[in-house]
């Protein structure tokens, strides 16, 4: 073989040899063998969410986690209802704070057909209703006309598009209450409640854990006879249909992104003794190097 023909067939061989290595091993049809893996190398996840503290702090921390495993993740505040929305159109790719099956039941009823519940990431312990000061001498929402004075006849609540609302204005109609729902935020309403029991004054809210306020304060839920308000919920993860398909890796680790109330309350906590959100939820990650490996590797 002369010195040309020795070139080509040598050109020609690691051609061959270098397309065999980048496609790895091939089976029939072209398909991967057996043996090996297919994995997506990252791209764009935009987790939606609605700004209560719970929320604030299980984005944030799911973001960082993305970000670490090579996505490239965004966060996007939004009212209840545009989340839901969103999921359902494929404008957000997911949430990690829908609660089911009550607060949320109405979003459900409406979009759960076009959503993917992809896991429960805190299971069995959210609980929302009315929360007062333990220093309240009533125990059970069926006594709260006895005292309207003393609340002023308000009921202090958050945004207007929340589930806790709608579920409060439904136990204002249920209860015959003589109460007016006042529309704040999530912010407002704890602001008022600090203001109240710095007073020692009577408050009543819209309340729900978990959340930051059951360990700053003495509080207490109202007995809910009537179960309007509904049980014990679960946090769940909830994606737009075709993120499994379009996203496998992304959506592996959010299948597997589940932690507990004692996780998401120190969260909670850190951000409001003032600690930023981001740093707040990084400083969790760096003390919990297992679970979040196990999020990300399986």
């Amino acid at each position: 073989m002369n010195s040309k023909n020795l070139l080509l067939f040598l050109v020609v061989g690691m051609t061959v040899l270098s397309t065999v290595l980048v496609s790895g091993c091939v089976g029939e049809n072209g398909q991967p063998a057996d043996n090996t893996t297919t994995t997506d190398t990252g791209g764009e996840i935009t987790i939606g969410y609605v700004t209560w503290d719970c929320a604030i702090s299980s984005s944030n921390v799911i973001k960082q986690v993305l970000d670490d495993a090579g996505y490239d993740a965004t966060l996007l505040a939004v009212d209840a209802g545009p989340l839901f929305a969103g999921l359902a159109n494929g404008d957000i790719d997911v949430t990690t704070t829908a609660w089911l099956p009550h607060t949320h039941k109405a979003y459900w009823d409406q979009y759960g057909d076009k959503l993917d519940y992809v896991a429960d990431n805190i299971p069995g312990s959210a609980k929302i209703g009315l929360v007062v000061p333990s220093y309240v001498t009533i125990d059970s929402i069926e006594e709260l006309n006895d005292v309207r004075d003393k609340f002023d006849g308000k009921i202090i609540g958050i945004d207007p598009g929340a589930g806790i609302m709608q579920s409060t204005e439904k136990a204002i109609e249920e209860y015959g209450l003589d109460y007016e729902l006042v529309a704040s935020s999530s912010a407002g309403m704890a602001a008022e409640l600090r203001s109240a029991i710095n007073g020692e004054e009577w408050i009543v809210v819209t309340g729900w854990s978990p959340h930051w306020k059951f360990g700053r304060w003495d509080l207490k839920f109202l007995e809910d006879p009537k179960g309007t308000y509904g049980g014990a919920e679960d946090i769940v993860t909830v994606a737009r249909q075709g993120l499994k398909e379009d996203n496998p890796g992304a959506y592996a680790i959010l299948s597997r992104f589940n932690w507990t109330m004692e996780d998401i309350h120190s969260v909670m906590t850190a951000i409001e003794d003032g600690t930023p959100e981001e740093e707040a939820a990084r400083s969790w990650i760096v003390a919990n190097p297992e679970t979040v490996k196990y999020w990300i590797e399986g």
